[in-house]
């Protein structure tokens, strides 16, 4: 049986990792090197470093900062924001990251999951899904639309139809993130998390809502999930990863020790 990961997510703002709920009330939590480090030495799986101002910004990720993570951690990490063009992929891909995250960029332009996935590998693509629920919608069968731009932009899209073409597309990944449990701390939005699991033949990670480790523990018997992203139980309640994952093991959850 596969292993589970444990992912723990550090948005970054003005050169600071930041936290904030459903998007909004960011504060400043510490640096992105020295909390990489820290994490890695705590036996996290995996991290994701997304730029959360670099498209507003109309600027490509801080590739200083990608290296020096590079240079602090052996784990595979994904970085998003600011990546506009294979050029800006390539260099994020250079510098250390083991994945990009196409999330805004991958709806206004899909083919760049083509070309990426051409280009440098389909484990290398990851697609940031940001969901939000719109219940009783006849144009979303999934119950979610599929959001972008922070989650202030509707697409129209559905999200179950949405994943299952970016995987056509060349996405080895999906990181799946509900708006409506961003930061609330009362766990996944499971429902949404196995429809996209389900109706797709690469790992899905669920994100969005977590505070305990229950709700790690039901994203992947619930929501069938591949790995559960966390930030919250790390950034504010310090929780180790390696307890967490001990924890998981003790209900029966295939973790790495």
């Amino acid at each position: 049986m596969l292993m589970k990961r444990l992912i723990i997510c550090l948005d970054i703002r003005g050169g600071m990792v930041t936290k904030g709920v459903k998007f909004v009330g960011n504060q400043d939590v510490g640096d992105p090197v020295s909390l990489a480090h820290k994490y890695y030495e705590q036996g996290v799986d995996e991290m994701v470093f997304y730029d959360i101002t670099a498209s507003a910004e109309n600027r490509p990720i801080d590739i200083d900062m990608v290296r020096r993570v590079a240079e602090q951690i052996f784990i595979p990490f994904t970085v998003g924001g600011g990546l506009g063009s294979l050029a800006d992929m390539r260099a994020a891909l250079l510098a250390g990251a083991d994945k990009v995250s196409l999330n805004s960029l991958a709806v206004s332009q899909p083919d760049i999951i083509r070309q990426g996935a051409r280009e440098f590998g389909n484990q290398c693509i990851v697609l940031g899904l940001d969901a939000k629920r719109r219940p009783n919608d006849a144009r979303f069968p999934s119950g979610c639309e599929v959001v972008v731009r922070g989650g202030r932009t509707p697409t129209g899209l559905d999200v179950v139809e949405w994943a299952k073409r970016a995987v056509d597309l060349g996405a080895g990944e999906i990181t799946l993130n509900s708006i409506d449990a961003d930061g609330a701390r009362d766990g996944y939005d499971n429902d949404i998390t196995a429809a996209v699991a389900r109706a797709v033949t690469v790992p899905v990670i669920a994100s969005g809502g977590a505070g305990t480790v229950e709700h790690l523990r039901d994203a992947f018997v619930i929501g069938c999930a591949d790995a559960a992203l966390i930030a919250s139980m790390a950034h504010i309640d310090g929780r180790s990863p390696l307890d967490l994952k001990r924890e998981l093991v003790s209900m029966g959850i295939h973790m790495r020790l």
